[in-house]
């Protein structure tokens, strides 16, 4: 249950970066105040997360997840292109995501 809670910080995390955008440097009332609620939601579902999953390992999961999907939500919303060596560096994070989780045995 709690890599639920994992994933559900992480979804809030993107929401919570994506409406950052729109918020202009918190000029923008309505995305400013998503912004903020959605991290507040991410970081209290990121805590729930603690409750059996080491911090490192949680946090490493949470930002490098969020660091993937925004890279990935930026591509497809912002129109934001990446180069070969943006494209390497995400997919290494995310290699380091898939070792971390599937072999760690951090207690």
């Amino acid at each position: 249950m709690n890599y639920v809670f994992l994933v559900i910080a992480v979804i809030f995390e993107l929401f919570a970066t994506s409406s950052l955008k729109k918020a202009n440097g918190f000029t923008v009332f309505l995305p400013s105040i998503l912004s903020v609620v959605g991290y507040t939601i991410s970081a209290y579902f990121l805590s729930l997360s603690l409750r059996s999953i080491p911090i490192g390992i949680a946090y490493a999961v949470w930002a490098s997840m969020g660091i993937v999907f925004t890279a990935i939500l930026g591509w497809f919303i912002y129109r934001q292109k990446l180069d070969l060596a943006g494209i390497i560096g995400i997919f290494f994070i995310l290699l380091g995501v898939i070792i971390v989780s599937l072999f760690s045995k951090a207690k």
